[in-house]
């Protein structure tokens, strides 16, 4: 099926005096044939999105950052703004008789959330970046078998630079040594799946930093002995 999706880009500048930074707010409606998504965006940063599952809007400005809401109703404008722009799409899709559509393949990167210790709930984080179209497929593995349970998705996220798009997948796991889990992408503009592994290993306690403290610690004694001698020696001479 062919998948088009268009972004409509409603942009302010925020400034008072010259003398003052310009700041530039932008609000992104984008919509495909089954999904959309409605940011705000200040200096090209996401400080909130329409969340159109939970059905409501969220912002996602850090803990320390001056937080402020937009008006009531905003969620509201974005639904009757999505089945505008769906609308829209398939005008577009029947002028232009389903035109190609420009394809970027992911980048792809797995890590965990916390430290790794043996033994220990922790989190994989599978991070997925600058693809287009907005539709992949991921999956995970533990061992070279499916993995389905503690497998999640955050909400898909526009790039705001080149409208590419990035998305986060998670799996919780429990590490044990030797254990591998993989996360694959598959994307249409691959020429096939992309993996990532991860292999849990835990590096033992190095002994060189205990060795080079005794090793200091017996020169530094030795020092002292051999200084004291010598002190007693000129003693008696005298």
């Amino acid at each position: 099926m062919t998948l088009t999706w268009i972004l409509l880009v409603l942009s302010g500048i925020i400034c008072t005096e010259t003398k003052f930074p310009i700041h530039v707010e932008s609000g992104l409606d984008g919509c495909t044939d089954s999904d959309g998504d409605k940011i705000f965006v200040l200096d090209g940063e996401e400080i909130g999105h329409v969340d159109f599952t939970i059905k409501k809007f969220v912002m996602t400005l850090p803990d320390f950052a001056d937080q402020f809401g937009y008006l009531d109703g905003t969620y509201e404008q974005a639904v009757a703004k999505q089945q505008t722009c769906k609308e829209n799409l398939q005008t577009i899709m029947q002028e232009y008789k389903n035109p190609v559509v420009a394809e970027a393949p992911p980048m792809s990167s797995i890590y965990p959330r916390d430290e790794v210790k043996v033994g220990t709930g922790n989190t994989l984080i599978c991070y997925i970046a600058g693809f287009y179209p907005p539709r992949l497929t991921v999956s995970w593995t533990k061992n070279n078998k499916n993995v389905t349970q503690g497998v999640s998705s955050s909400q898909i996220r526009v790039n705001v630079n080149d409208f590419s798009f990035n998305q986060f997948f998670t799996l919780k796991f429990t590490p044990q040594e030797g254990d591998m889990y993989t996360c694959t992408v598959e994307h249409q503009a691959l020429e096939g799946p992309m993996t990532r592994e991860f292999d849990v290993e835990v590096s033992e306690p190095s002994l060189g930093p205990s060795v080079f403290c005794g090793v200091g610690l017996t020169l530094g004694l030795l020092g002292v002995a051999t200084g004291t001698l010598f002190l007693v020696k000129g003693n008696q001479c005298n």
